[in-house]
């Protein structure tokens, strides 16, 4: 499984814990803590992953040493936080979203009055009518 480690930079406040990572401009979180700052981080860094793959971006590599701002405030620390990009994309592009649909009243009203399930019905619909027996990846 696929797994990336990169250095992210934890920076007190006064309020917990400001991260930023040197490799990934853009790539930032807050914590009410430290350990709060560490989940947070892993979630923006999944997510931010996520995204450029998604946008066609080349990952940079991970750095062996990081390039911390010079205005970081003192007392920053230097940590790892490592993320695995399949597991973040394979819950990302199968959770459940909401999407609108119109049907005649009187369809609607036999549907409920049998108890439908709308989402079971029109995912089945639409992955027959696609030809796919699971989502391609």
């Amino acid at each position: 499984m696929r797994k990336l480690t990169y250095f992210a930079v934890f920076e007190p406040t006064e309020t917990g814990y400001s991260v930023y990572f040197p490799d990934l401009p853009g790539c930032v979180s807050f914590g009410e803590d430290f350990e709060d700052a560490q989940k947070q981080a892993s979630e923006a860094l999944g997510l931010h992953i996520y995204g450029m793959e998604k946008d066609g971006d080349e990952i940079p590599a991970p750095s062996k040493t990081p390039q911390v701002d010079p205005e970081t405030a003192s007392g920053y620390i230097i940590s790892p936080v490592t993320v695995f990009p399949n597991l973040v994309r394979n819950e990302l592009d199968n959770r459940a979203v909401k999407t609108n649909l119109t049907i005649p009243a009187w369809l609607k009203e036999m549907a409920e009055a049998q108890g439908v399930n709308y989402s079971k019905i029109f995912q089945a619909a639409l992955m027959d009518y696609l030809g796919v027996n699971q989502k391609n990846n």
